[in-house]
């Protein structure tokens, strides 16, 4: 249940991201994994939209467990992606293959996340990662540790929200969370927060 939240703070920067950039390019190595993992990515969203259109403050168990074991089966393969061709990047599955390379990864297990943290820093180092996606991820593994999060991506669990205005996980050196997040190329925190608010409570009304 903790994880649910932020599980589902995926569909948004990936659904931007996917947006954002998303042509296929001239040409891809492995076309057939390109279309594999888009067709997983395609899975792995639809049941989360499900479990927030169930209302995510209760979420549905039935639902919750099918999300398991799809992110359970979706895990096993890109161990084995990984194992034989590392990180994948642009060349090798496009940018939309890459982004959903990473959101398959996001919905990974603790284990496997803290595991692949290195491939994910240099995957960004290199430019295959964008900064909002490295956030993303740095941040969920730190936080999983138990340790203050870095750029302030991962919100408690609605339960845990105050009248249904979200509660970050602690935010190291809080005070310049705001620049830390410009540099990876996130909005400041409190327009996250508002974000956050109104997609998982659209029927409450934005602040005039």
């Amino acid at each position: 249940m903790k994880l649910l939240l932020s599980i589902c703070l995926t569909l948004c920067f990936v659904t931007v991201c996917f947006a954002q950039h998303r042509s296929r390019g001239p040409s891809v190595k492995l076309p057939k994994l390109r279309q594999e993992l888009l067709k997983r990515v395609s899975e792995d969203q639809r049941i989360r939209s499900e479990l927030i259109k169930k209302g995510i403050d209760h979420p549905d168990k039935i639902l919750l467990s099918q999300m398991n074991k799809i992110d359970a089966v979706n895990t096993a393969r890109l161990k084995v992606i990984i194992k034989r061709y590392g990180w994948p990047g642009p060349k090798l599955i496009g940018p939309d293959g890459t982004d959903a390379f990473f959101l398959l990864a996001q919905h990974a297990d603790p284990a496997f996340q803290k595991k692949v943290l290195p491939l994910v820093q240099k995957a960004y180092s290199r430019g295959i990662l964008t900064g909002q996606n490295y956030a993303l991820f740095t941040d969920r593994v730190l936080v999983e540790s138990g340790k203050p999060q870095i750029y302030g991506t991962a919100a408690k669990h609605v339960d845990q929200w105050n009248n249904k205005v979200p509660v970050f996980e602690p935010i190291e050196d809080e005070a310049n969370v705001d620049k830390r997040r410009a540099a990876v190329g996130l909005t400041p925190l409190s327009e996250y927060r508002e974000f956050l608010k109104h997609l998982y409570f659209p029927e409450e009304k934005p602040k005039p």
